[in-house]
């Protein structure tokens, strides 16, 4: 019951974070609350929040995944050139199947040769982005077909398609990771993998799936970065890893494994599109929007790993009630001796 209470809390600081934000960009900017901005701000959130779907799978296993913006990139230019030649189908199973491919080599890498995900990771996502600029020799791939345009530049009821695509995909994964067996997996395996294994549980197949969500999710993103741009960018997926880690951490899911939410990474997702949305609209300098960005996931990491203390430092205590007298003792009289 208390690792709920907890869990449950850091979602909370999350929501906190967001309202508070909320209100100070609504009083700077009256173009903050208007239904226009809003929509921008799901638009733009949506690419980070579906990588942070796959990120919060491998954190809550307590491993990481610095490779799914490499994967992000890499995938929509494989997408692009495949759609040129071949058309939409081929196209969007090339770039699907290329972000799963990346997460399950990831897993294996991890799984297998006991590598460490921080450097399997970054392995690939160096390789990744270097087959990428090789491809493309550095420059943007075109994309003009109309109906993978659509991917990113449709509405449906009034609302962008990608965020349609983000919350789809928070109820499909989110719904996998609370409801299921696998899910019950996935945290066994991050709060105690010796554990977890002595149980019966496939732990290295756990990891392996875990890291190909991962990488599918990081092609989902690159469908839709690249459909509204139309262009696949060779960096497009620079830095998004951070992005989509900071998204999880900000959400209150733990870097040691075990616990973490997708409603919590969502509202994370959602504090960082509103401070740059907000940024944006109050004309701050980019080189100021990243040390915004770094003070918040400081500060985040900060209540996560201390909040426990902060509240015994302000915690009201009550003064001790007075005791009670206490009741007289009763002396017992030795007993008499008595001469024979």
């Amino acid at each position: 019951m208390t690792s709920v209470l907890k869990s449950v809390g850091r979602q909370l600081r999350a929501v906190w974070m967001l309202l508070l934000v909320g209100v100070v960009l609504s009083i700077a900017s009256p173009v903050f609350l208007t239904s226009t901005n809003l929509l921008n701000v799901g638009l733009a959130t949506s690419v980070v929040a579906l990588l942070a779907i796959g990120q919060t799978y491998v954190i809550v296993l307590a491993e990481i995944d610095l490779s799914v913006g490499a994967v992000l990139g890499f995938s929509s230019v494989v997408t692009a050139l495949v759609l040129r030649d071949h058309g939409l189908l081929p196209a969007l199973a090339a770039g699907i199947g290329v972000g799963a491919a990346a997460g399950l080599v990831n897993g294996l890498l991890v799984t297998r040769t006991r590598m460490p995900s921080f450097i399997a990771t970054l392995a690939m996502m160096s390789i990744l982005s270097g087959l990428t600029l090789q491809l493309t020799d550095g420059n943007p791939v075109g994309v003009d077909d109309y109906g993978f345009q659509g991917i990113g530049q449709d509405y449906l009821a009034g609302i962008p398609l990608p965020v349609w695509l983000m919350v789809a995909g928070y109820v499909v994964f989110g719904v996998l990771l609370a409801r299921t067996g696998f899910g019950r997996f996935v945290y066994a395996t991050g709060d105690n993998l010796e554990a977890a294994r002595l149980s019966g549980i496939r732990t290295q197949r756990v990891k392996v799936l875990a890291f190909v969500i991962s990488g599918l999710l990081a092609a989902l993103g690159g469908f839709i970065l690249t459909a509204r741009l139309s262009t696949a960018e060779p960096t497009a997926g620079t830095g998004l890893e951070l992005e989509s880690i900071a998204a999880v951490i900000i959400g209150g899911t733990s870097l040691a494994g075990g616990r973490g939410k997708l409603l919590g990474t969502l509202i994370g997702a959602l504090v960082l599109g509103v401070i740059d949305n907000g940024m944006n609209l109050l004309d701050v300098s980019p080189f100021l929007q990243s040390v915004v960005k770094g003070v918040v996931i400081l500060l985040a990491v900060f209540l996560d790993r201390n909040v426990d203390g902060l509240r015994a430092m302000v915690a009201w205590r009550k003064p001790p009630r007075p005791s009670e007298p206490a009741a007289p003792e009763t002396v017992l009289a030795p007993a008499a001796h008595h001469t024979p």
